[in-house]
């Protein structure tokens, strides 16, 4: 049985992450973000300038007059929307891929995991959190299965014996079959990448937010927003829904029971807006 450490040690045959978007997490936790230190994280990625440009000068923001430089995009747009549709965006070649050691198409992965982020977003704007920060671990959350999904492909038939068999949520045949999940593997992926500590962990405890320490309630927004995803049927692979909502999710974000039908009609009419700026169908 391979162990976590040589699957970390594979990652490199992975698309490299995106250094500006790692630098920008790290503005994440700063009340009063430098325009220039945003604009000096883009400026030299000629694709991403062109998409904030782009962005600013759309018909969904409304522009009267297009901007001229990324400065004066930068300005308009402000840091967090800029941030959430740079890491959506920066994402999408690690996460758009076929999965095929967990069942999952092309798209899926990164369709489930932005519905997860925006879901984050929703419920921190109205518990007055980090709408930024809960959006990064939420799109981050299911990360390791990227690495994970070659080790399963191998393993394809024992897979889906295991779930037919014992009918249990993917998670548990991944430690049955591997000694460990995709997200101890996140975690630790996120950790090789240098997010910071608190990405890493939420990651890490996406499914156990309560063992996460400090980091929990950031853990049990990335929890609530895979769960909601599928509930929304915006999961993907083996069994997206074999989920049980877990108390203490609900208890670290304040969230009620009764809020996720109306957290998921705010995520639908706000998934109108992202299909309208990332030009994807959900």
């Amino acid at each position: 049985m391979l162990s976590i450490d040589e699957i970390i040690r594979d990652i490199d045959s992975l698309p490299p992450f995106p250094r500006n978007l790692t630098a920008l997490t790290e503005l994440l936790d700063e009340t009063d973000v430098d325009v220039d230190q945003v604009v000096a994280l883009i400026q030299y990625d000629p694709a991403l300038t062109a998409l904030v440009m782009r962005l600013c000068n759309s018909a969904y923001f409304g522009a009267t007059s297009p901007v001229s430089d990324l400065r004066e995009a930068t300005t308009r747009l402000g840091f967090n929307q800029i941030f959430q549709v740079v890491a959506s965006l920066s994402t999408a070649g690690l996460l758009r891929p076929q999965q095929k050691g967990y069942g999952i198409e092309a798209g899926a992965l990164w369709r489930h995991s932005v519905t997860a982020a925006v879901i984050g977003k929703c419920i921190a704007l109205e518990q007055d959190d980090n709408p930024s920060l809960v959006f990064t671990a939420c799109l981050l959350h299911d990360i390791g299965k990227i690495v994970l999904s070659g080790k399963l492909e191998a393993l394809y038939d024992k897979v889906l014996a295991e779930t037919k068999l014992c009918q249990s949520p993917m998670l548990v045949v991944e430690q049955n079959l591997l000694g460990f999940d995709h997200a101890e593997v996140g975690g630790r992926l996120l950790e090789h990448w240098r997010f910071s500590p608190q990405l890493a962990e939420a990651v890490r405890r996406h499914h156990d937010p309560g063992a996460a320490g400090e980091h929990a309630g950031l853990a049990a927004y990335a929890y609530l927003g895979n769960m909601i995803a599928c509930f929304m049927g915006f999961g993907c692979g083996y069994q997206a829904l074999a989920f049980r909502c877990r108390a203490e999710a609900l208890d670290l974000t304040g969230v009620s029971a009764e809020d996720i039908p109306r957290h998921m009609t705010k995520a639908f009419d706000a998934l109108g807006d992202v299909q309208a700026l990332l030009d994807i169908q959900f």
